[in-house]
């Protein structure tokens, strides 16, 4: 499956980590909008998770369907966290998996049981973190955002409110796109 006909229904949530567990509330919390929250889970502290770059899919395709006024600030925050997340050596694919639907095969997974999450998480390397993996979420995470710079030059145009910000957010892309070259 193309990662671009991935829906919220068809990404294996449960089966993907945050900074604080599985994902499986993050359609709910995509879908009401709570954004502040959504961030937490995928980014904490300069590290991003399993769930990120499948949440930034879901979420950049609503956003492209929406109007410039009706983003809001919390929204553009979640944006501005990852997009901070990602380093220089994260911009790279040489380390990184072909494809984003690669981050969905079985041996990246955790079990459809939780019960020994905690043991898991105290291995050397949990399911979904060797370095290939690990990077990839950077990665995948930082060309969506890139790909999305024309929807964020659109709201930056269209939504004074939250311009400032979106600036901010378009700053960062473009410095990190030049490092990139």
């Amino acid at each position: 499956m193309n990662a671009l006909t991935h829906t919220t229904a068809s990404v294996p949530w449960q089966r993907l980590t945050t900074a604080y567990g599985r994902g499986t509330d993050i359609p709910s919390l995509m879908e009401t909008g709570q954004y502040e929250e959504l961030a937490n889970l995928i980014e904490h502290q300069g590290t991003l998770w399993q769930t990120t770059p499948w949440a930034l899919l879901i979420l950049l395709r609503k956003l492209a369907k929406r109007t410039p006024q009706q983003v809001t600030s919390e929204e553009v925050e979640l944006y501005m966290a990852v997009a901070s997340a990602i380093t220089v050596e994260y911009m790279d694919s040489q380390h990184t998996m072909e494809t984003m639907d690669k981050l969905l095969d079985e041996k990246y997974l955790w079990p459809e049981n939780e019960e020994e999450d905690e043991s898991r998480w105290e291995e050397e390397t949990p399911p979904g973190y060797e370095s290939e993996a690990f990077i990839s979420y950077y990665y995948f995470s930082y060309v969506l955002l890139r790909e999305a710079i024309p929807l964020f030059t659109a709201m930056l145009n269209g939504n004074d409110k939250l311009a400032p910000a979106i600036a901010e957010l378009l700053l960062l892309l473009e410095a990190k796109e030049l490092f990139e070259k």
